[in-house]
């Protein structure tokens, strides 16, 4: 079954060529285009959409809201942010919404295609070290030492080896490259990575590098907290 994408920009070009790209793939579908954020919702309640690939700043309704108001649904499309380097902020925001990640604009073709099979497939669709350097960027928007936000319940749930994990997710690691450090094999890497999101009832690895920033596990640089 073809994965079914939904382009939401308020750049009619654009939209036109990530379609034409798309188009050509015989495992994607374009299902739905909408123009800002307001149409994008509207649209949703009657098309069944497996990836969005959402515009940041459109009128009516921005990306990071309409984001927001996709995520709450736990059934809900994974939401893929284009965004340029000047709007890396509004990438933040949406990733704090519930985006699943972030690509820029300008993305060479392959790497879009890509980043839509990660996603659909339910992988980061950014490598964790971009999202890191995102965030280390937004530190000041971020819990300052002794500030931090009131630890997850979650990570009490944790086991050792779990936190241990899920400082080196948010250190920018491949589970690959954590394997190697742990010296443990990727397939239990992975299970570790599962039970991480479980626990914390979050959607991807991305949101897990947002929360251990969020509660002061990793401090901006990437380091332990």
């Amino acid at each position: 079954m073809a994965i079914r994408v939904m382009l939401v920009d308020d750049q009619v070009l654009l939209r036109t060529g990530f379609r034409m790209v798309l188009a050509a793939q015989p495992d994607m579908e374009v299902v739905a285009e909408a123009g800002d954020g307001v149409e994008a919702l509207q649209v949703l309640r009657s098309t069944a959409v497996d990836v969005v690939l959402m515009d940041v700043r459109m009128p009516k309704l921005d990306g990071v809201e309409t984001t927001a108001r996709i995520c709450v649904d736990p059934d809900a499309p994974k939401v893929l942010i284009l965004t340029t380097f000047d709007l890396d902020e509004y990438a933040f925001s949406a990733l704090k919404a519930g985006a699943s990640g972030f690509m820029l604009k300008d993305v060479p073709p392959g790497e879009l295609l890509a980043a839509i099979r990660s996603v659909h497939s339910g992988d980061a669709v950014v490598a964790p070290s971009t999202t890191r350097r995102l965030l280390d960027r937004f530190a000041p928007m971020l819990p300052a030492a002794g500030q931090e936000e009131p630890r997850h319940q979650g990570l009490q749930r944790l086991t050792e080896r779990e936190r241990e994990v899920m400082v080196l997710v948010s250190q920018g690691m491949s589970n690959g490259e954590i394997a190697a450090r742990l010296v443990l094999s990727e397939a239990t890497v992975k299970t570790h990575v599962g039970r991480i999101l479980t626990k914390l009832n979050l959607r991807d690895r991305v949101q897990v590098v947002v929360l251990a920033y969020e509660t002061g596990l990793v401090r901006a640089g990437g380091g332990p907290g």
